[in-house]
């Protein structure tokens, strides 16, 4: 009945005791007003714009039934589910059915956000997630803090992560310093006594954006705090209570911890990152949450290739290839561009080391060949600082191969 009459939403169905026909009444899928006049009869059954604001709220929760469900579904691609929704929600925001309260429609734009971002964030199409903070900002105009404070916390939270995001991709530090500064704001309200899993979720992403910034600076000082805040936050993440939260956490302290290794000479910190990947692995199984197995893959690469170019053999070096292919196996160019070509360049770059200890050009040829895949995917979606990463690599591989190859010609 809900897809012969086009519909999505069927509000209620009655039997007039006029003439005992059955009336329905229906919120309409696509095309049009999101609200279309009707004459309450079977055939053109679709709600009047002055219906009870009962039902507007019945329609707010419909539209938030379609995005955080499949929001909460960690680790599995989502686009092709939540595009549909996307556009279906920024009919509503941007023409919400009359009377509606302030907190619905802070409700619609926050939806709508959420959406947006996870789309923009598996896809790697920046559009989406710029989308993504102008509907954050757009529920904050509703969430206001003396409002409804907690749901203000997590309007700013979720701003903080679509900040993040874009703020990775870029080359400067703008967008990760608001990213910090949305985090901070969430955790004024986001108390760990009041709302402890709230709080530790923010402390988690607090440390990402503060491990983001550490990246790009000399100092170490933010990589630090960046430990500090994961460390918060395994405090609340116990993993017999939340085992995929737990996990995500210690494999983001694996990073951060990766991080300030990769500037030590001592392989303390390095070791420790390892064995963080490796208990998160022991909850992001493959067959349960398969992209965030792969990118735990890809993270423990990243660990075992900078451990192995410090050591004379090749067994770490070994380690990460097979951690990065099987990363490939799940983040494919199709669903995850920017994360696939993420994982192709450092492949590439583990690949180029193993060189320098192998006879041949074999593995020169593959990065070269990675690095080439990824350079491509990284132009497309206008990602400037990686880019400007990945032309290096790709220069110096191939420099390096014609090198051997006109030695070989020579021979």
């Amino acid at each position: 009945m809900l897809w012969d009459h086009n519909a999505d939403l069927l509000i209620w169905g009655e039997v007039a005791k006029v003439d005992e026909t059955l009336r329905l009444w229906f919120v309409r899928r696509a095309g049009g007003s999101t609200i279309g006049n009707s004459a309450y009869r079977l055939q053109n059954s679709v709600l009047p714009e002055d219906f009870d604001d009962d039902f507007a709220e019945q329609l707010i929760a419909v539209a938030l039934a379609s995005i955080l469900p499949a929001t909460e579904q960690a680790g599995t691609y989502l686009v092709d589910l939540l595009k549909p929704a996307a556009e279906k929600l920024e009919r509503l925001s941007a023409h919400p059915p009359p009377n509606l309260l302030p907190e619905q429609r802070g409700q619609l734009h926050q939806a709508f956000g959420l959406a947006l971002a996870v789309i923009g964030r598996q896809s790697g199409d920046a559009d989406w997630l710029t989308k993504a903070v102008a509907a954050y900002r757009a529920a904050l105009e509703e969430r206001t803090r003396a409002r409804a404070p907690l749901d203000w916390a997590t309007t700013q939270n979720n701003l903080g992560n679509a900040l993040q995001t874009l703020g990775a991709r870029e080359s400067g530090t703008a967008r990760l310093e608001e990213a910090v500064a949305a985090y901070r704001a969430a955790l004024e309200e986001r108390a760990r006594e009041r709302v402890p899993l709230q709080w530790e979720g923010t402390q988690n992403n607090l440390g990402n954006a503060l491990k983001a910034l550490g990246e790009r600076e000399a100092d170490t000082a933010r990589l630090e705090e960046a430990v500090v805040a994961y460390r918060a936050a395994l405090k609340e993440r116990a993993r017999e209570r939340v085992p995929l939260d737990w996990a995500m956490t210690q494999n983001n302290l694996g990073n951060a911890l990766r991080a300030l290794g990769e500037r030590e000479a001592d392989t303390t910190r390095l070791e420790d990152a390892v064995a963080a990947y490796r208990a998160a692995l022991e909850e992001r199984i493959r067959a349960r949450v398969p992209l965030q197995w792969a990118m735990t893959q890809y993270n423990l690469g990243n660990a075992l290739q900078t451990m192995g170019e410090r050591d004379a053999g090749t067994a770490r070096l070994e380690e990460a290839v097979a951690a990065y292919r099987a990363a490939l196996e799940e983040r494919t160019r199709e669903r995850v561009p920017l994360d696939w070509a993420m994982i192709q360049n450092n492949l590439g770059n583990a690949l180029k080391a193993l060189d320098q200890r192998e006879a041949g050009t074999a593995f020169l040829e593959e990065a070269v060949a990675a690095y080439r895949g990824a350079l491509e995917v990284f132009r497309d979606s206008n990602a400037e600082f990686y880019v400007n990463v990945i032309q290096s690599n790709l220069a110096s591989a191939e420099a390096e191969l014609a090198k051997r190859r006109r030695a070989d010609s020579d021979e």
